[in-house]
């Protein structure tokens, strides 16, 4: 069984930055593209940024420049620097693989960036 749990959101102020992490049990991790999801309140969930197990990396063009992912296998934990935050990114950040399985969602952790 999958379970994913993010962890490192909170408040913060226009400019600043927050590390997310996720940690990921099971199997799956060290050959699965991971992703970092969010949601923003009346909006669709979108893919922000995504790893493959090798490292290469993918990013929504609202947040390329400012947001890294990254990943490490032994710890089986998938990473979000978040730089230069905006308002915009308030939304919950939730982990999956890529593509997404529906049955690994987990609780996500809130970010909010005041202005």
């Amino acid at each position: 069984q999958v379970q994913l749990v993010e962890s490192g959101g909170g408040l913060v102020q226009a400019g600043g930055s927050l590390k997310l992490s996720c940690a990921a049990s099971g199997s799956i991790f060290r050959m699965a593209a991971m992703g970092w999801y969010r949601q923003a309140p009346g909006k669709q969930r979108e893919l922000v940024a995504s790893i493959t197990s090798s490292g290469s990396t993918n990013y929504v063009d609202s947040v390329k420049g400012r947001f890294t992912i990254s990943r490490d296998n032994a710890k089986n934990t998938v990473y979000l620097q978040m730089n230069s935050l905006k308002p915009e990114d308030t939304a919950v950040y939730y982990c999956n693989v890529a593509p997404i399985r529906t049955s690994y969602w987990g609780q996500g952790t809130q970010v909010t960036v005041s202005s």
